[in-house]
């Protein structure tokens, strides 16, 4: 889980307007932080299988945003994974 400061800067840099905290800009943004922080985690825990399975339900739920974001604005979803440096 990600601290409150390190969520509201990522939620900072990536909302659409002043009030937002959801859109899936700023939802697929702070999936793609707990991943990585996860990742690390279990690098360093590599038995820590209730870890593993929320990391493997994370990457579903950034997954099933990617889509739709990619569904409804393709110009937002390809600034928004090369800013993240994913691949899809």
């Amino acid at each position: 889980m990600l601290a409150k400061d390190k969520k509201k800067k990522i939620i900072d840099q990536f909302k659409v307007h002043d009030q937002d905290v959801g859109s899936s800009k700023v939802q697929i943004a702070i999936l793609s932080e707990e991943i990585n922080e996860l990742a690390i985690h279990l690098k360093r825990n590599t038995h820590d299988y209730s870890s593993r399975r929320g990391l493997i339900r994370k990457i579903s739920q950034r997954r099933k945003l990617l889509n739709y974001l990619k569904k409804e604005d393709e110009k937002s979803y390809q600034k928004l994974i090369k800013k993240l440096n994913l691949k899809h």
